[in-house]
């Protein structure tokens, strides 16, 4: 019995065990239900979308900054694709290759078609070095440090970053888009072109001023990314097409650019002169074809980046070009013609002040004609004894002097004109013959191509048209022409002129052609403080008889000094140069010159 009792109670515990056990695995089971339910139908979505997110990439489509061509179309700056390779060190130090296998190519890492035997640090730069051009220690370096982000290399190309891709180091290796500003020519228009900052925005010269056009607008995509970091197809979700810059035109002919260039250095050489500019004008348009200097400076270079073309900031005293302006502003108020007859001496004085001619002569017997064509600083002040000190400035400022040009360049120099009642005794004569005030030499080419478009300003142009990037072209209007001078008046500066030329047709003149003209020499202050320093220039039009070129040079301290001297043949070696490029007829013989003498 007591066996038997035995027996009862041991079945009796193990069933309370099995029941106990039971009872535990089905909680258990119950709870691990419950979670799963709570994975399935709760907790999933939320891990799915935060798993779909952490593989979700926004990538930034960068637009393209547009191009900057010459008049014919020729690039001098474009924008090409380059890339910017980043490292993250922290993910580069616990890289374990991937084994290439049938089963793991291609998201696999191989060297020379062998597994690698490094890891870390040391396997990543094994297989970026012969990419990038660097050496495997100096990607080490770079990736030896803290944090998760470090510059490898800027400015790869897309065959480098496509082959980069293909290593398959997602999380490790990355590439930012970015752009490479080139500039085809070097030093030809460098610091006008000017150049871009690490952003891509302009910041000098045209790249400056044409900022807002050539900057195109960026798009983007939104896709989720595999574990090489490659988009896995089918899932973008969202993007914008980026829209380049558009394309900029300018006035300028890259071939007689480089032709000026050309001149003005070899010129700065045969005279020593410390520097030279050179303004081409196309007389019916108003648009610049040159603007060039002899500082060489590369475009895009830092120093493109800081420094102003000389030839659109230097100002400088004009010397007797200004003759021209105060001849016009005789002739327009109907104070003479250039026929008027003066008895000149060497030098005058007036008020305690003695002004003279730049050489000894007697009493010579010119016309105003003759006083322009001799450049005599007395007859010039002998024919405006009537005339007032207001309409001296008057027509200073409407001949451009001292007022900003229609093309805005960045840094452009306007010059000095001080107004009339700030003048001193004499002052108010030396302004007559170009001295007394600063302009520069765009200011001083469109004021001698007002004589050379029969008395009427053109606005300067140095934009042609903009190109969007969807093909539409657009002409740039540079703004309204405005009348200086009678027709009348402009005709017989012209001619007066054109006796000038003949001056010094010996040294300036181009063959086969008219040309009108006018010489300046300037005493300007030296380095020392003193009046040790001189401004030569000269100023033409050409063909006289069928105006279609304004050329100026200017040239500080060539040896030779008169601006006819030295100025002058530089003047008509660009002068020959473009009735050459551009076929101009020749010109048909002169027969209606005003006497220069009586």
């Amino acid at each position: 019995m007591k066996g038997l009792k035995a027996k009862w109670n041991g079945a009796s515990q193990l069933m309370r065990r099995t029941i106990v056990i039971t009872v535990v695995m089905a909680v258990l089971a119950v709870c691990c239900l419950g979670k799963l339910v709570y994975i399935q139908l709760i907790e999933g979505p939320q891990l799915a979308m935060a798993a779909q997110q952490s593989r979700t990439l926004k990538v930034t489509l960068q637009a393209k900054r547009g191009k900057i061509m010459d008049t014919n179309g020729v690039v001098l700056a474009q924008s090409v694709e380059r890339y910017t390779i980043i490292g993250n060190p922290d993910a580069a130090q616990t890289f374990e290759p991937t084994a290439c296998t049938a089963a793991t190519k291609p998201y696999c890492q191989q060297l020379d078609g062998k597994p690698l035997t490094t890891t870390g640090v040391a396997a990543v730069s094994q297989l970026l070095a012969p990419l990038l051009g660097m050496s495997a220690s100096e990607i080490g370096g770079k990736l030896s440090g803290t944090g998760q982000y470090a510059v490898l290399k800027k400015d790869v190309t897309p065959e480098v970053k496509r082959k980069i891709s293909q290593l398959y180091l997602g999380g490790i290796v990355y590439s930012e888009l970015s752009n490479e500003r080139l500039y085809s020519n070097g030093t030809l228009m460098g610091a006008l072109l000017g150049g871009v900052n690490a952003e891509g925005e302009g910041v000098a010269g045209i790249e400056q001023l044409q900022n807002k056009t050539l900057t195109g607008t960026d798009g983007y995509q939104v896709y989720q990314q595999g574990n090489g970091g490659e988009e896995i197809p089918g899932t973008m979700t969202d993007s914008k097409e980026a829209v380049d810059g558009s394309n900029v035109t300018l006035t300028i002919d890259r071939d007689v650019q480089w032709r000026v260039e050309k001149i003005l250095a070899d010129a700065q050489e045969k005279y020593k002169a410390r520097w030279g500019i050179g303004v081409v004008e196309d007389v019916r348009t108003g648009e610049i074809i040159a603007l060039a200097d002899t500082d060489k400076i590369e475009a895009g270079s830092g120093d493109a980046k800081v420094q102003v073309a000389r030839s659109v900031n230097q100002v400088f005293e004009p010397g007797s070009i200004g003759k021209v302006f105060t001849m016009g502003g005789l002739l327009q108020e109907k104070l003479h013609h250039m026929g008027d007859r003066f008895t000149v001496p060497d030098s005058i004085t007036l008020e305690g002040q003695t002004y003279k001619d730049s050489f000894n002569h007697g009493a010579e017997r010119w016309t105003l004609a003759g006083v322009l064509e001799q450049s005599s600083n007395v007859g010039t002040i002998q024919a405006s004894d009537n005339f007032p000190d207001d309409k001296r400035y008057e027509y200073l400022s409407k001949f451009g002097i001292g007022q900003p040009s229609s093309l805005h360049l960045p840094g452009e120099s306007q010059g000095v004109l001080t107004p009339a009642n700030a003048w001193d005794g004499r002052t108010r004569n030396t302004v007559l013959f170009g001295q007394g005030y600063s302009t520069n030499a765009l200011q001083l080419t469109n004021a001698i191509a007002v004589v050379a478009n029969k008395g009427v300003m053109k606005p300067q142009s140095i934009i042609k048209s903009v190109t969007a990037s969807n093909g539409r072209e657009e002409k740039v209007n540079p703004g309204e022409s405005k009348r200086v001078v009678d027709e009348s008046v402009a005709n017989e500066l012209l001619n007066a002129m054109e006796s000038v030329a003949e001056h010094y047709q010996k040294f300036a003149g181009v063959s086969g052609y008219r040309v009108a003209s006018k010489s300046g020499t300037a005493e300007i202050v030296g380095d020392d403080g003193k009046l040790s320093s001189l401004i030569s220039d000269y100023t033409a039009i050409i063909p006289a008889d069928n105006p279609r070129y304004v050329v100026t040079v200017v040239l500080r301290d060539p040896e030779g000094n008169y601006g006819g001297l030295t100025a002058g043949p530089v003047t008509a070696e660009i002068g020959q140069f473009l009735m050459q490029k551009y076929e101009v007829p020749a010109s048909t013989p002169r027969k209606d010159a005003i006497p220069v003498e009586w």
